[in-house]
């Protein structure tokens, strides 16, 4: 059993007690989530395609930790004009762990 969820406008695959890395949520660490944004179910079944969300199905997940990402670094400049800026970038993410997908 599988959902492809929506969250924050990026779409992700959950499965019943998978981890997901998502973009940061303010929730605290162990606090419990239900996501009802679902595009499409599939499992021994057959597969549910939304138009655009599936209804009756949500996916229970806990916060399981908050962290952040690798460091990016960027870097620009101008040629012959004396310019150069550097500039690093860590993002925060949230770890999800999926409970489960009722309704499905």
């Amino acid at each position: 059993m599988y959902a492809l969820i929506e969250i924050k406008g990026k779409q992700y695959k959950a499965e019943k007690g998978g981890l997901l890395k998502v973009d940061r949520f303010v929730e605290a660490k162990g606090s419990s989530l239900e996501l009802g944004s679902i595009l499409l179910v599939g499992g021994t079944s057959g597969v549910r395609v939304g138009s655009p969300y599936v209804e009756g199905v949500t996916v229970k997940a806990t916060v399981e930790d908050h962290i952040r990402g690798d460091k990016i670094i960027g870097f620009k400049y101008k040629r012959r004009k004396g310019y150069r800026r550097n500039w690093g970038h860590r993002q925060d993410y949230t770890i999800l762990k999926v409970e489960d997908i009722p309704g499905a």
